[in-house]
């Protein structure tokens, strides 16, 4: 700190008329010297290093994150964190934030500083910047104290670009000590939402980053989020203090996400109905309470599914385990209640089903969100009933205070709107959040896709709204559509209901009709619903149209639309891609990440693996030009992916690619059967030993049985096997550095080469 105010003092000296004569001391500058409280008032005293907007380098972009140009908006968010400007990002997930604060931290001399409410989601993001070769630490309560001395010491010696903490770390006066002796030119504030009341997942500990501004008033801040409403997004602004904030609104449109409402009748058979239409693919279903989790789960189980539960009554460390097996493909089911999913960054979840209803639209936009963030194609599908809605209802009138029960119902009547609409559900889902979706047909949600058909429904209007005036409005729904249809039930005719006009007025349709009609005459406005046991009432605008039709003065027709007896199917589209290619390149990335211990998606997303199936790139030149390849990417697994690629085409007869001995790799095998050792083979080839021990490795990698005992002695083997298992197998260097010179970056590929199969 002593050394910003020093560098302040001189900013604020350069121009003052005293010429240095004051005399003031340090600790009294900015208390007393005039000038430099000018500065600090008008904000230009800036201690940061004086290394502010670079430009922006594609080749960075290029090398560490696999694309070759940015996303909507990323380049002109990007620039103004570079150039020091505060930013609010709202981004729909899987738009592309954290790019925005990732591609700055390589740019930036000093350090950026991310904070993220989860210690999963902290993990899974260092794992993939250090997989794109970016130095990052995650400093939270899963460290011991050692592992936290030797992160702070790489910190001190500015070899860390990205730091990830928690927002409690603000609430230790020792870490805010630590940190403000450090380098820092950005701090980034991920799911920013979770620091206002007003939002749908306020967390307390959030308020705490209010402090940045007050310590580092200087270093600029991105706050980012998925789901914020213009309310929420001012507060968010009032909380951290952002200083003339630059605004970036990418919408909430998830393009790639295909909206489904159905209705809910037998809810674990319509769940496996879907759930036999998507083998192998990674889905969450939400519960609303425990008991549902367990009692689908163990359904599903029974059915063959794989499937684990997620809920708070679980121990955190059976929450944790089923967690991670979720997230490293080892089940493709997660039944959850919405305790789960926040600190989720998995990319290949191609659906989200809804057992229940949620809480709110918010809720909803956030849960379904964790489907398709690798931008596939991926389903929301809700399942709706009056009961759920019944079930919310009960539980919003036991808040007490006014003011937030008025708040809670206003937003279940929300979610209700969208599950009973039968006009676009994207068009009011981007409403709610403010955006105008233009079109009127989005060609992603059922009422879209499958338009409903709208039939003449005067008649059986007059016969519903006839039925519940002459019950003398006193009964739900379930109660009216019996006496429409003229069921015998015990209730109906002890009430004398069996001689009323209305009784069995309705026994031409089926109960399923009635129970359409009436749900959209509640959702038109022409009914209400009202009391703790829900009765169905009268308003002006339904007494309107019983008078006039009793007194015959109406002649106007009313459509309604149709209610479907049988759910139609949606055919979704197929992704063009060669589906068997594919699912090999799936089985090599999951071998891959569990010899690593990673989730498969941080070695390369479903998207980067179909477009390797797509264009079945048999080179490194090609395989380069795959989005999500970067350099570290492609030197680490190029060469074994390009070999299955062309194992596979092999089999399949495919001229458009080379064949087995046309390839470098499988040169040197035949060599290697015709008993050539080493040096002979890198005379033949006028190859380097290392290309050749490179050659071996893919080789071994792609599943050619080769004993790499004929290279080195077994007690060589033996010692860089354990040095792999102390040290992991991610990188060569620390392994290299422990063994000594006597052992060559090659053995150490082939013997991580063969650990990785298993031989």
């Amino acid at each position: 700190m002593l050394l910003e105010l020093l560098i302040a003092f001189m900013q604020a000296c350069i121009t003052c008329e005293v010429s240095n004569k004051c005399g003031l001391k340090d600790e009294e500058l900015f208390d007393l010297c005039p000038k430099l409280k000018t500065f600090e008032e008008k904000g230009k005293i800036d201690t940061r290093p004086n290394e502010m907007s670079p430009p922006i380098d594609y080749g960075i972009l290029r090398k560490y994150f696999g694309y070759s140009e940015f996303r909507q908006l990323q380049k002109d968010i990007i620039q103004d964190v570079l150039k020091g400007n505060d930013v609010l990002v709202l981004m729909p997930t899987g738009g592309g934030k954290s790019l925005c604060y990732q591609y700055p931290s390589l740019l930036f001399k000093g350090l950026t500083i991310v904070i993220s409410p989860l210690i999963s989601l902290m993990k899974n993001q260092v794992d993939s910047m250090r997989m794109n070769g970016i130095p990052a630490e995650f400093i939270n309560s899963s460290l011991n104290y050692r592992d936290i001395i030797k992160i702070k010491s790489a910190l001190l010696q500015n070899h860390v670009r990205l730091l990830y903490i928690a927002p409690e770390r603000f609430t230790v006066p020792s870490f805010l000590s630590f940190l403000k002796g450090l380098n820092i030119n950005l701090f980034a504030i991920d799911e920013a939402h979770c620091i206002s009341e007003w939002g749908h997942d306020f967390r307390p500990e959030y308020r705490q980053l209010k402090q940045i501004r007050q310590y580092f008033p200087f270093v600029p801040i991105i706050a980012l989020t998925a789901t914020a409403t213009p309310k929420v997004r001012e507060d968010i602004i009032t909380q951290l203090a952002l200083s003339d904030c630059k605004r970036y609104l990418a919408g909430f449109n998830r393009k790639n996400l295909v909206y489904y409402v159905k209705p809910k009748q037998d809810a674990i058979r319509q769940i496996m109905e879907i759930l036999r239409t998507k083998p192998g693919e990674s889905g969450i279903i939400y519960c609303y309470s425990r008991k549902n989790v367990e009692t689908i789960t163990q359904g599903l189980k029974n059915a063959g599914f794989r499937a684990l539960p997620y809920h708070a009554g679980l121990s955190a460390n059976q929450r944790t385990q089923n967690q991670e097996k979720f997230i490293k493909d080892d089940v493709e089911l997660l039944v959850a209640t919405v305790a789960f999913g926040m600190g989720i960054d998995k990319p290949n979840i191609r659906f989200v089903i809804h057992h229940d209803l949620p809480k709110n639209l918010e809720a909803y936009y956030q849960e379904t969100g964790r489907a398709g963030r690798d931008g596939l194609k991926s389903e929301c599908v809700l399942f709706y009933s009056f009961g759920d809605r019944q079930k919310i209802e009960y539980f919003i009138k036991q808040i007490s205070n006014e003011k937030e029960r008025q708040i809670a119902q206003n937003k279940l009547k929300d979610i209700i709107d969208f599950s009973e609409t039968n006009l676009c559900r994207r068009k009011l889902l981007l409403g709610y959040f403010g955006e105008d979706f233009k079109e009127d047909n989005c060609k992603g949600c059922d009422n879209c896709l499958l338009p409903k058909e709208e039939i003449e429904a005067t008649t059986e209007i007059m016969t519903i709204l006839s039925c519940i005036d002459e019950m003398g409005e006193r009964f739900g729904i379930n109660y009216v559509i019996d006496v429409l249809i003229g069921g015998k039930s015990s209730r109906v005719l002890q009430n004398g209901h069996a001689s009323l006009r209305s009784y069995g007025s309705g026994k031409n349709l089926p109960k399923k009709m009635w129970h359409g009609f009436i749900r959209e005459l509640i959702q038109r406005g022409y009914l209400i619903v009202e009391g703790e046991y829900p009765v169905l009432k009268l308003n002006r605008k339904s007494r309107e149209i019983l008078s006039q039709s009793k007194s015959g003065l109406r002649n106007e027709k009313i459509y309604l639309v149709k209610p479907r007896t049988i759910e139609k199917p949606i055919k979704m589209e197929r992704e063009t891609t060669d589906d068997g290619l594919f699912n090999k390149l799936r089985i090599l990335r999951k071998t891959l990440a569990d010899a690593q211990n990673q989730p498969p998606y941080l070695i390369f997303n479903d998207a980067s693996l179909k477009l390797m199936a797509s264009r079945q790139p048999c080179n490194l030149a090609d395989f380069r030009k795959i989005t999500g390849v970067g350099d570290k990417k492609l030197e680490r697994y190029g060469g074994i992916f390009i070999s299955e690629i062309q194992r596979f085409c092999e089999k399949q007869d495919s001229y458009n690619h080379p064949v087995k001995n046309q390839s470098s790799e499988y040169v040197t095998l035949e060599m290697l059967n015709q008993g050539m050792d080493l040096d002979e083979i890198t005379l033949k080839k006028n190859l380097s030993l290392n290309t050749i021990y490179v050659h071996i490795e893919k080789l071994i990698l792609s599943g050619e049985n080769i004993d790499i005992e004929k290279f080195m002695k077994k007690e060589k083997i033996e010692s860089i096997s354990g040095a792999i298992i102390e040290l992991g197998a991610e990188t060569l260097k620390p392994i290299k550095e422990r063994l000594g010179d006597n052992f060559s970056y090659g053995e150490i590929r082939l013997v991580r080469a063969r650990m990785m199969k298993g031989f």
